[in-house]
């Protein structure tokens, strides 16, 4: 594999274990009193603030975009803000392991959209990869003790129109870095997520919204680390290595929410969820043993 190829690895990777702590993250707002829709609304003003304020000192021509893909970018800040919007909504309404084995079945979608419209042909090493990062996330985040037709309907409907949606912005995404820089691409899906986030349901509520200091902290490393760095750093990755190879390595997430919860927590992991973590690790590494071969 070329040195790019890796380097696209690594990003994608690298950006599941930042968003990975954003659940927890999410969560503890949550309990105090913070909703979905306001976390969704602050987090993406400030992602959209700080990449406007950084491209602008660093490289202003990432900022310059024709007219005509405008649409595309406002879809994908729609498609964006959908994404995020029903994931924190499934993790307010069920538990985070669920809402996160939900949210990745998204490499399946992915999988099946390529295979459908774009002609692209899976291999066995794909295909295999593909069930074996699904089994392993099943594995990790313990969903064989979690009874799915007894949590909250609204939560379920959530995680899994989050896959949907998360599917969508991946393959937008891919589409738009074939003509823009992958900050470029971020930028103008953030600043529109940002702006369809703040109209709808309640404008501004979470930018009005009175919050402590340490919710301020957790809010500003949700917006900063867990979206503006998270993915830029996946789109980068998406520029380098195909987007179904893409969203099966960002289904390291999970396990390094497990593992972040392990070593800050305390949490525990049996062995079935250690074997469900090692599976997901051969299935990426299928992935790129696959790729050296063709």
């Amino acid at each position: 594999m070329s040195a790019s190829g890796r380097f696209g690895y690594f990003y994608v990777a690298l950006s599941a274990v930042l968003f990975a702590a954003t659940g927890t993250a999410s969560k503890f707002l949550f309990h105090g009193g913070v909703t979905p829709c306001q976390l969704v609304q602050v987090r993406t003003a400030i992602a959209s603030a700080v990449l406007l304020a950084w491209l602008a000192l660093a490289d202003p021509s990432c900022l310059r975009i024709s007219r005509q893909s405008l649409p595309r970018f406002i879809l994908l800040g729609f498609v964006l803000a959908a994404t995020m919007f029903a994931y924190f909504y499934a993790i307010s309404k069920i538990q985070v392991a669920a809402a996160i084995l939900l949210q990745y079945q998204s490499p399946v979608l992915v999988a099946a959209y390529a295979l459908a419209f774009s002609r692209e042909r899976h291999s066995p090493a794909t295909v295999l990869a593909i069930a074996g990062s699904g089994m392993g996330c099943y594995l990790a985040v313990g969903a064989y003790s979690i009874d799915l037709l007894s949590l909250n309907r609204a939560g379920i409907a959530g995680g899994l129109a989050a896959a949907a949606f998360l599917s969508g912005y991946t393959v937008l995404s891919e589409s738009a870095l074939r003509k823009y820089k992958p900050w470029t691409v971020l930028f103008y899906a953030s600043l529109f997520s940002a702006v369809a986030c703040n109209l709808l349901p309640e404008p501004f509520e979470g930018l009005t919204r009175s919050y402590d200091s340490v919710q301020w902290f957790w809010i500003l490393f949700i917006s900063i680390a867990g979206t503006a760095v998270s993915l830029g750093l996946y789109n980068k990755g998406l520029r380098l290595i195909r987007s179904t190879h893409a969203s099966i390595t960002a289904t390291l997430q999970p396990i390094a929410a497990a593992v972040i919860a392990f070593f800050f927590l305390g949490e525990t992991m049996n062995a079935w969820q250690v074997a469900g973590v090692f599976l997901v690790v051969a299935s990426i590494t299928l992935l790129q043993v696959g790729k050296n071969r063709r």
